[in-house]
């Protein structure tokens, strides 16, 4: 009886240790996607006349916000994935170009975050500033874009727009007294 308990535990945690085999990277990977969600939805919430918006006069407009995280995302997950391209979104005028040029970053990124594995989340690569470890290269990518991504909501609450992280929440909440 206690070999039959022994060989199910030991079967258990085989079959958990498989499910867990990479936590650190599906972690990153998990965060990423979120992020990549909302930046794409704000992106696409704000309307063609939002982009030339800027909260205050010292703001950038969301048409720089949306070109500045595309060109960032395309350069930090490009160089990670081997070769640093330029993607040139700071030249594109019109939302429809700009959420395009947004999703080929994204798309560029989502190839790193799937070649990232716990075995390799310490290999050192050659990023902004230096060396940096595969894990911190994407986790610092993904912190960039939530950066962006809270100033972009800033824009999105501006116009009265619900940024895509309050959907379902709420959203433009009633202030308690």
């Amino acid at each position: 009886m206690n070999r039959r308990i022994a060989t199910l535990f030991a079967a258990l945690a085989a079959a958990f240790a498989l499910f867990a085999q990479d936590p650190l990277s599906d972690e990153a990977s998990q965060s990423w996607k979120r992020t990549k969600g909302n930046l794409i939805g704000a992106a696409g919430k704000m309307a063609e006349d939002g982009y030339d918006y800027k909260p205050s006069p010292e703001s950038q407009s969301f048409r720089v916000l949306v070109a500045h995280t595309a060109d960032s995302a395309m350069g930090v997950c490009s160089g990670y994935n081997g070769e640093r391209k330029q993607l040139g979104a700071a030249s594109k005028t019109s939302k429809a170009d700009l959420v395009e040029a947004l999703k080929t970053a994204m798309s560029e990124c989502d190839t790193a975050y799937a070649a990232l594995t716990d075995a390799k989340a310490t290999e050192m690569i050659e990023g902004r500033g230096g060396q940096r470890s595969r894990l911190g290269t994407l986790w610092g990518n993904t912190v960039h874009m939530e950066h962006e991504y809270a100033r972009m909501a800033v824009h999105l609450r501006s116009k009265g727009v619900v940024p895509p992280s309050s959907e379902g929440r709420g959203g433009m909440r009633k202030k308690r007294k």
